[in-house]
């Protein structure tokens, strides 16, 4: 299994902890509906997450959804004009996976008492951002896929890529991932279509097939 961990970044500096958290909880909602989980998405202690997924290609693009969620509830309409510059955003997170076994003590509580490799190579994962926001993988260095490494590589440029995104692009990046077509997306920003081509130009359709591609490695 492939444990994710995820972190809020400079939690304590929100000036709203509460509602930060109630978005971590909504998001988590979201996401948990539209992926295929191995162990569910749900909060930790403190400011945490956790949960599992059967491949290294499902957690990161959970990881993926969480941040792009996150940045829809901070930013749900399209400013008039809106900004080449990417703005923070209002939940900011770091994410570790791992992988290996975990044993799992207590499946009925909430959140789920577990330990074991698989997490504290998740663990370990999320340490080594330090309080830096992104994605990070630790698993074992002797098989052929996934190699360390490589996720990592993928992971760095995809969520580099991400940071260069707008907040309407990055809404855009969120619906193509879940199947919409190009058309509904101009419509639900209220833009034409021919301004969508242009945000998927930018980068919106490299992440998407990016991470389409990670899939099938």
């Amino acid at each position: 299994m492939f444990t994710v961990i995820g972190d809020i970044v400079g939690s304590r500096s929100l000036e709203d902890r509460a509602r930060a958290q109630q978005a971590v909880v909504t998001t988590l909602l979201r996401v948990s509906s539209a992926m295929h989980l191995a162990q569910r998405l749900e909060p930790t202690f403190g400011d945490e997450i956790q949960g599992g997924f059967e491949t290294v290609a499902d957690a990161a693009l959970a990881t993926l959804l969480i941040r792009l969620e996150l940045d829809r509830l901070a930013h749900p309409s399209a400013p008039p004009d809106p900004s080449d510059e990417p703005a923070p955003e209002l939940v900011t997170m770091r994410f570790g996976i791992g992988k290996g076994d975990v044993r799992v003590f207590e499946l009925e509580t909430q959140p789920i008492r577990q330990d074991g490799p698989g997490w504290h190579a998740a663990r370990d994962a999320i340490d080594s951002l330090g309080k830096k926001s992104g994605t990070r993988y630790v698993g074992p260095p002797d098989v052929e896929w996934p190699r360390p490494p490589a996720v990592n590589a993928f992971l760095v440029a995809r969520d580099g890529l991400v940071d260069t995104l707008n907040h309407r692009q990055r809404r855009m990046l969120l619906c193509t991932l879940h199947g919409e077509p190009q058309k509904v997306i101009a419509e639900r920003e209220g833009i034409s279509p021919s301004a969508v081509s242009q945000a998927f130009a930018k980068g919106v359709s490299a992440i998407r097939d990016a991470q389409i591609l990670f899939g099938k490695a």
